[in-house]
């Protein structure tokens, strides 16, 4: 049976892969990725990854206010990075433009009890009262009205980490204080009319400046919630040689480059054609039997938070009638006395099927 190379894309695309001794019969093996809410044995499926971004994945390492740029600011200079970066989860991170987050906050006791926003130094650390949202108990709520709240995680922000303080229970991102000076890596540059720019950071020059936010995160029962856990056996690879790749297109409008670094990041909720390279499909047949595998080609684990679920579908169709076959799910599912909890009640992990890095499944 010849197999056709099978790239990871968006739920609604297809790969068909076709028997060559039998024209009139076709495999189709669909590989999406589904997002689940599990909030005291309530659970929604079907939500595809177009629209979350991970719960607890993105810490805010400074919980004082400071004040950044909006985002809207650098689309003069920037207009090809900036419409790349309008459309990814981090612009969309705040409860605001975040459906599933906005949902799960909702039954997060913090919420309900009105103690704090404990998740705006996750997804609104350019919020400009940043410590009033975060304190317990002063009546400060999100506010709709307010721009800052809506940023999620913004340019100016990401650009200003300076270092990473390495902690137990997540790591955390060390802000600048120079509101107009930049990091990034980009070392032959013109220096910018509007702002400084640095590309002396360790950080950004190693592609690990996304550990601040995409390393691990626990909670409260010592309980690793979500952990990248990176494998470093892909020689030279980092968050960024993968998630934020090279491609065509000027860097700024006022120094004109072939390319620039991608900033759609994409992932699970969107560009997957892009990281296709790192996910394969083999096909192995028998004489009563056919078995899917899946390689894993990435230096971690395709689904890595609890609130996503990769799911392999096939079927088979033969003289135009199709035959579903059953559907494989794969995902890491915490929580407590063999149960499934909310991340903030998890104590042990419940079941973990997901393709961790550099794995071939059957």
């Amino acid at each position: 049976m010849g197999l056709r190379h099978m790239m990871l894309l968006n739920p609604s695309q297809i790969k068909k892969i076709r028997r060559g001794e039998e024209e009139n019969v076709s495999l189709t093996i669909d590989l999406s990725y589904t997002s689940i809410i599990s909030n005291y044995k309530i659970i929604i499926y079907g939500v595809f990854m177009k629209q979350i971004l991970s719960l607890f994945l993105l810490t805010c390492a400074v919980y004082a206010n400071h004040t950044f740029e909006p985002s809207e600011t650098c689309k003069s200079c920037h207009p090809t990075i900036y419409k790349e970066f309008k459309s990814t989860q981090h612009a969309k991170a705040s409860i605001f433009e975040d459906e599933i987050h906005a949902a799960v906050w909702k039954k997060h006791p913090k919420n309900t009890k009105l103690e704090s926003y404990a998740c705006a130094k996750c997804h609104t650390p350019a919020a400009s009262n940043l410590d009033a949202l975060v304190t317990k108990h002063n009546g400060v709520v999100p506010d709709a009205n307010n721009s800052t709240q809506r940023e999620g995680i913004s340019c100016a922000y990401c650009h200003r980490i300076e270092s990473i303080k390495h902690d137990w229970m997540m790591n955390i991102n060390v802000v600048s204080k120079e509101e107009k000076s930049y990091f990034g890596s980009l070392k032959e540059h013109i220096e910018s009319p509007f702002h400084k720019i640095k590309t002396d950071s360790a950080h950004f020059n190693s592609g690990n400046v996304c550990i601040g936010c995409h390393s691990h995160k626990k909670n409260k029962f010592d309980m690793n919630v979500c952990s990248t856990n990176i494998k470093h056996e892909l020689d030279g690879s980092n968050c960024v040689s993968c998630h934020m790749p090279k491609v065509k297109g000027s860097v700024s409008n006022l120094n004109e480059t072939k390319e620039h670094t991608f900033h759609g990041f994409p992932g699970t909720h969107s560009h997957q054609d892009m990281l296709s390279q790192y996910v394969g499909i083999e096909l192995k047949e028998s004489a009563a039997k056919f078995d899917v595998i899946i390689d894993n080609k990435s230096s971690h684990a395709l689904s890595l938070h609890p609130m996503r679920v990769m799911q392999v579908r096939a079927k088979v169709i033969r003289d135009g009638k199709t035959v579903a076959l059953e559907n494989k799910n794969f995902a890491r599912v915490i929580g407590a006395d063999g149960k499934p909890t909310p991340p903030w009640l998890a104590k042990e992990v419940v079941k973990d099927t997901a393709v961790k890095g550099n794995e071939k499944r059957v």
